[in-house]
């Protein structure tokens, strides 16, 4: 998969969000700070209508404790559709964990804006 780099610095990598028939890209940032697999704001969980499965207790990086709501989804990941459970919350941006580079390469190169995740053979 290739992404990009912003010119802030955040590398950024397009997904394939799929319920149903139905599939959407949405660009997510890479957080490699984020130890689960997806975060997706609640207005894209709303607008996808997905159905709650749970809470899930989160710490954040400044030590908050908060309660969370989990959602089943699927994306398309090195060709194949994956089901997820994901958090959502009240930002703005979607976040790309952990959970998903494990076993994979991420390479992100700023002095020319590029990123590439590749999976390990």
């Amino acid at each position: 998969m290739i992404g990009r780099v912003d010119p802030s610095g955040r590398a950024l990598l397009e997904i394939t969000l799929r319920t149903g028939a139905t599939s959407q890209a949405l660009e997510v940032w890479i957080d490699t700070g984020f130890s689960g697999d997806l975060v997706l704001p609640q207005f894209v969980v709303d607008d996808w209508q997905l159905q709650q499965s749970g809470t899930v207790d989160a710490i954040l990086a400044d030590g908050t404790q908060i309660e969370l709501r989990t959602y089943s989804c699927a994306i398309d990941w090195f060709g194949k559709v994956r089901l997820l459970e994901i958090i959502s919350n009240d930002r703005d941006v979607p976040l790309l964990g952990v959970g998903l580079l494990l076993g994979k390469e991420l390479r992100v190169d700023y002095r020319n804006l590029k990123l590439s995740l590749l999976p390990v053979e």
